[in-house]
């Protein structure tokens, strides 16, 4: 007796979309950390940051004006682009300088800790109480991270700055923390294409004054993988954000954690990086903590960069 095939009807298609989206979205992200790795190892972390935040500036600028943006944001909103041009300065600056140190797949899975240094900065600037679940949630985490930083400082062939890059994607991802609790508030203000654009734009104009002390002219194939970074994490942004308003965050959250295999492959691939168990072991122990720390409130947290 042979059986029909049974196929996903409307409904099953409509659910699995934003899943989809969210994936593709999450490996163009840690595709656009690979370029801007290897763009970084040739040209700088500040050339290759900075020509990826013009670009991306200069991309978005026509689809912003496309979608309906004549005019300049209100003075508040203004505010609010500034500061988080500011922290992505920051934040993607301290992220990458780390991750030319460390390997990619090692960067990755330390940022994953931002969530949990949120829930803690939301008691600060919020006001929020922290519950019980986040500091044991704490805890998983910066185990995590220790296992991961003393395992990699101490790897045979490590550079001696490891525990320099280590510190500087831990920076980031305390500034991405904040940058997580800025963007609640910024999501209620502003669409996706205009925060992008303005989070670029003003991320280069902070960085323009060091300008004659870290620039470093870059080689035209340099150039080709910053815009290819540039063009990956705007159109990362943009599957994400079309994800999230599709569907729930408890169901897309998890899906972010596909950063850390993607990040494996890519860091494999382009700079035969292996992936030690004491990574695994300490990736383990974060994802514990951020899903213990923020089962009851989950909030879309794509990687930094």
């Amino acid at each position: 007796m042979s059986v029909a095939p049974v196929h996903p009807g409307p409904q099953a298609t409509n659910r699995l979309l934003p899943i989809a989206m969210a994936v593709l979205g999450i490996a163009s992200f840690s595709i656009m950390d690979a370029l801007m790795k290897r763009a970084s190892l040739a040209s700088g972390v500040y050339t290759a940051l900075l020509v990826r935040c013009l670009m991306s500036a200069a991309m978005l600028a026509p689809v912003w004006r496309a979608g309906g943006g004549r005019h300049m944001p209100s003075a508040p909103v203004m505010r609010l682009h500034a500061l988080r041009g500011l922290l992505q300065a920051g934040l993607a600056g301290a992220f990458f300088w780390g991750v030319v140190r460390t390997p990619l797949a090692e960067g990755i899975a330390i940022s994953f800790i931002a969530p949990l240094i949120a829930l803690f900065l939301a008691s600060v600037l919020l006001g929020e109480t922290i519950r019980r679940e986040a500091v044991i949630a704490s805890l998983f985490g910066l185990s995590g991270v220790t296992v991961i930083a003393v395992a990699g400082v101490n790897e045979p062939g490590r550079s001696d700055d490891a525990g320099w890059g280590v510190a500087a994607i831990m920076l980031s991802a305390v500034l991405y923390a904040w940058n997580i609790i800025l963007q609640r508030k910024q999501a209620l203000l502003a669409g996706p294409v205009e925060v992008v654009l303005f989070q670029s734009a003003f991320a280069a104009l902070v960085m323009l004054p060091m300008f004659p002390l870290w620039w470093r002219t870059p080689a035209p194939w340099e150039l080709l993988d910053i815009a290819g970074a540039a063009l990956l994490a705007s159109a990362a942004l943009m599957l994400l954000s079309w994800a999230y308003g599709r569907a729930e965050a408890q169901v897309l959250v998890p899906i972010e954690y596909t950063a850390f295999g993607w990040s494996a492959l890519m860091g494999w691939l382009w700079f035969a990086e292996p992936v030690t168990h004491a990574t695994l072991v300490g990736l383990t122990l974060i994802i514990a903590g951020v899903w213990l720390g923020t089962r009851r409130n989950r909030e879309p947290c794509p990687p930094p960069g």
